[in-house]
Formats: C-alpha cells, structure tokens, sequence
C-alpha cells in the first residue's frame, strides 16, 4: 500500500498553480509599463525571464500531483486555468498599444511584436473550442485529456512569448532586419500550430459521437 502523501507533498502542486497567477499578474504590469521609445529594455527582459519561470512551474505542478498522487479537484480547475490567463494574456498584451511603433506615412504602425489583434482571436478561440469540447466530452464520463498537439502547441507559446519580448528589448525590429524576419517567422509559426492543434481534439469529439 503506497505510503500517505505529506503535507507538503499535497500543497506543493497547487502552490505552484497559485503562483503561475501571482507571476502573471505581474508580467502584465511589467508589460504594461513598457512605451515605445522609451528606455524600458531592462523591463522587457524581466518579464520576459518572469514568464519563462511562469511556463516552467506549469510543467512542474502537473508532473509532481501525477507523481505524488495528489491530483485535486482545485488543481484541475485552477491549472488550465493559470495557463490560459498567462499565455492569452501575454498576446493580448503583445497586440496591444504598447508595442505599436512610430506612425508610417504611407502604412499603419509596424506591431514591434508582430502579434497583431486578429492573431489574439485566433489563438483565444482555438483554446474557448478545445474547452469547450473538454466540458463536453468529460460530463459525458469521456476522457479529454491533453495531446501532444497541445503540450507542443504550449511549448511553442512558451518559447515565442520570451524570444519575442527578448529581441524587442535589445535588437532594432524595423522592417527588413533581421530580428524582425524571426519575429515575423516565430508569430505567425504560432499562430498556425495553435490553430491547427485542434484538429487531434476535433477528430476525438466527432469520434466519440459517431460511438
């Protein structure tokens, strides 16, 4: 009979949620003071670090109640929670006034971080659909849990956020440089595994109708 999990073993998941939230709300703050043209490189890189020690705690709170055994009902609800607060906040943050570059005469603002608002809706309702069908399927008794099109659609975003922000804070992004191109490369790349790391979900809800 496996041994009872401590106290610690219990908290530690769940603290590490709670957490991913604190830092969020904090790597919005950081991103919110940012203007462009303003001296607030060392900012950017900040939120950039915050976000990555953000992203690594999702891995981890996960991995240690599947380990421990200490899989709660607040840990289910809370940690896809946190996760889509932190990366669909952090594009809705990137897409934002804050990081709209010098007016053009004959273009619109060059978006510093290549986010532009209609990638936020897409991403935004690639995740409402994936919720939606996992509400679905699981008050059925099905199972829904994660793919590996979504863990590598979550790494992805977790890498873009950071490199973003990191190349925007210490490399010239106007049009026709090279820090631009992997901007440029990087979202729309995100875009388009987000989008399409739905599909694995779609096929598996049409399957279980079709039982």
């Amino acid at each position: 009979m496996p041994a009872e999990p401590t106290a610690l073993r219990r908290s530690l998941p769940n603290a590490l949620t709670i957490a991913r939230i604190v830092l969020a709300g904090v790597f919005f703050a950081l991103l919110a003071l940012h203007r462009p043209g303003e001296p607030t490189d060392t900012t950017l890189l900040i939120a950039a670090g915050l976000f990555l020690v953000a992203a690594l705690t999702d891995a981890l709170d996960g991995h240690l109640a599947r380990k421990w055994r200490v899989v709660s009902r607040f840990g289910r609800v809370m940690d896809p929670f946190a996760d889509k607060v932190l990366v669909l906040g952090a594009f809705i943050m990137l897409a934002g006034p804050g990081f709209a570059g010098a007016p053009r005469a004959d273009a619109p603002p060059l978006q510093l971080t290549g986010v532009e608002p209609w990638m936020v809706v897409v991403i935004l309702a690639r995740e409402l659909l994936v919720t939606s069908l996992r509400g679905l399927v699981e008050a059925e008794g099905g199972d829904f849990s994660a793919s590996w099109s979504g863990k590598w659609k979550m790494i992805l975003q977790s890498v873009a956020v950071p490199l973003i922000l990191v190349l925007v804070a210490i490399t010239p992004v106007g049009p026709g440089s090279v820090s631009r191109w992997v901007i440029d490369t990087t979202v729309w790349l995100t875009v388009a595994v987000t989008a399409l790391s739905a599909i694995p979900y779609l096929r598996r809800a049409f399957a279980r109708k079709g039982q």
